[in-house]
């Protein structure tokens, strides 16, 4: 009856997170066939890397011609930032056996991890029956929205222009704005984002993603490491 009820709670914690990311894993399907993939690469793309932002980086540099290893290297940078989550729950997950941990991890996205911080901060315990009620909804839905924007994108003669796409930016203002309550979070992010901009305009893109976390962890580690009453908060 417990695990019952933590599937069905972590089931309605993922409810939001699906409905948010349809557009842009609709778009997605879209884009990868505009770029010459077949429906089964869309759909096996977002089975196996499961992350939208480097997703779209790797189908516009397969449209490019672009050496496989850069492919890779820049995927790997747009996704540095889930080395990170993984440090901070690797922690908390220590009761997990070694499969649970394993299979935790590739379903370790963005929303997922705010959720988990969340439950730690509220001192809930992080089942794993509660995290696989809340990962398997969003995986899934991910998967047949890239088939289906995969399927009837061809119906949109121009995705791009519908804007959709800066759903992805709204949607992950909202998870940085869910962790404004914490010490020092305003200064942090502004270091984060000022570096990251910096990075663009100088290095390009995507490499400013994983510069940008860098500058944050910095940021915050300097902030950590100063004494309490020399620390002011933004």
């Amino acid at each position: 009856m417990r695990n019952r009820h933590e599937i069905l709670r972590g089931a309605r914690a993922s409810i939001p997170v699906v409905l948010a990311a349809a557009p842009f894993g609709l778009l997605f399907g879209a884009l990868a066939v505009d770029n010459g993939f077949s429906v089964f690469d869309a759909v096996l793309m977002s089975a196996t890397i499961y992350a939208g932002a480097s997703q779209m980086v790797g189908i516009d540099l397969f449209g490019d011609k672009i050496a496989p290893w850069l492919i890779v290297l820049s995927i790997f940078a747009v996704n540095f930032r889930h080395i990170l989550y993984s440090a901070v729950t690797g922690r908390q997950i220590g009761h997990w056996s070694a499969l649970q941990r394993y299979v935790g991890f590739f379903f370790l996205i963005d929303p997922q991890f705010a959720e988990l911080e969340k439950r730690r901060e509220s001192d809930r315990a992080l089942s794993f029956v509660w995290y696989m009620g809340m990962a398997v909804p969003i995986y899934l839905a991910w998967i047949i929205e890239a088939w289906l924007g995969a399927v009837f994108g061809r119906l949109m003669t121009n995705p791009e222009a519908y804007g959709i796409d800066f759903l992805l930016s709204v949607y992950f203002l909202g998870l940085v704005m869910g962790f404004r309550r914490r010490p020092n979070w305003l200064l942090v992010v502004i270091v984060s984002g000022a570096v990251s901009v910096a990075a663009y305009a100088l290095i390009g893109s995507p490499w400013h993603v994983s510069i940008g976390a860098i500058a944050g962890i910095i940021a915050a580690a300097v902030i950590a490491g100063t004494p309490e009453e020399t620390r002011t908060e933004p």
